[in-house]
């Protein structure tokens, strides 16, 4: 058997001291609740209807709201249906997916929530139940132009009284766009919200605050408070922790659920809970590919410089690295230490002090391996 020569060191990496001050960047604010206008619809003989949605136990507020039943369906809501002649009333259920996702402008969030990208007009299923009335699966369709916060949604149902109701309803998006302030911390992170809504340029303002991880603080923090106060004086409030990604694919990304206690103070009861916000950080001072926003600062401390150590197997060679948790770390190769050019092998992000890492056997000898703490 060839003898190997395996040597490893440790590396750590530095970075300059740069200062970080407050930094901006762009937040998008979006109710996954749909407020819907009455639905119309004519019978056979030419007698109006109407439909009405709401997630109210007494009263009509319109919210199509997400997973309002449990059946699969995307939205729901309870409904009033009425033929305005005879007054003849019927409470029952809508349900209705919205349209597969979409991503045509390629930002990672689904088109059907974006008001400026258009939603030709597509299907979806659903399902009705009016008892006295009828149930039964519907497909409605949708439609909104790009720049729009309106569009329209239209089902048909079957009138038991011969015919068939075509009901078509007005649904707005509600959507906020604007600022996140926000200062670079090593572990709480203090910030503040400014938007506006794209329809109406009513605006929501208040102080946020997201605690990083300790095991992924780079690309994972909670969104643990939220205090955005509306035109009218109203506070929306935070309901619970909620947890804020890093996306893969989109590096400046960071996108989380956002629950409200009572999303639109306006009705009278709680509603319009459940909003998606997105933070998009273009700001990266020290060049090392992680956005501002969950960056260590300059003056933070600094990384363990990590232990590495190697046994090896039959197949392959196995490492044992220590150092940070939640700090990412990368293994090194080079074949020539006087050259000095070291190759990547692999990049990971420890969860577990030390952590086994396992990589095959190199088809050439010498190798050297090193170890460096980002």
């Amino acid at each position: 058997m060839k003898k190997m020569l395996v040597l490893f060191t440790l590396g750590l990496t530095l970075f300059p001291t740069l200062g970080f001050c407050a930094q901006t960047a762009h937040a998008r604010l979006f109710c996954l609740s749909l407020r819907f206008q009455r639905g119309i619809a004519t019978d056979s003989i030419g007698f109006r209807w109407t439909m009405d949605v709401t997630t109210l136990d007494f009263g009509i507020n319109g919210e199509l709201a997400p997973e309002f039943f449990v059946g699969g369906y995307s939205n729901g809501a309870w409904i009033e249906l009425e033929e305005e002649l005879f007054g003849d009333n019927f409470s029952g259920a809508l349900a209705l997916d919205t349209p597969d996702f979409v991503d045509a402008n390629g930002n990672g969030h689904d088109d059907f929530f974006e008001v400026s990208q258009p939603v030709p007009s597509r299907t979806a299923v659903g399902a009705f139940n009016l008892p006295g009335f009828g149930s039964g699966p519907i497909t409605a369709i949708w439609y909104r132009e790009a720049g729009s916060a309106f569009g329209a949604c239209a089902y048909t149902i079957p009138n038991p009284f011969g015919g068939a109701l075509n009901f078509q309803h007005g649904f707005e998006l509600i959507e906020y766009h604007g600022t996140l302030s926000y200062t670079p911390a090593s572990n709480t992170l203090s910030a503040s919200l400014s938007l506006t809504n794209t329809n109406t340029l009513a605006t929501l303002e208040g102080p946020a605050m997201f605690v990083k991880s300790p095991t992924n603080r780079f690309n994972l923090l909670t969104l643990e408070t939220a205090f955005l106060t509306n035109n009218a004086l109203q506070v929306l409030d935070f309901y619970i922790d909620t947890p804020f990604l890093r996306r893969t694919n989109h590096a400046t990304n960071y996108v989380g659920y956002v629950e409200f206690n009572d999303g639109d103070p306006n009705t009278i009861e709680e509603d319009y809970y459940t909003w998606r916000l997105s933070i998009d950080d273009a700001n990266d001072t020290d060049k090392d590919g992680i956005p501002d926003f969950s960056d260590d600062p300059p003056g933070a401390s600094p990384p363990r410089p990590p232990h590495l150590s190697l046994a090896r197997g039959a197949t392959n060679l196995l490492f044992t690295l220590s150092g940070d948790v939640g700090r990412l770390h990368h293994l090194l190769e080079t074949g020539d230490l006087v050259s000095g050019n070291w190759v990547t092998n692999l990049s990971l992000t420890l969860t577990n002090d030390p952590q086994t890492i396992s990589i095959p056997l190199p088809a050439t000898s010498p190798r050297y391996w090193r170890a460096r703490a980002q």
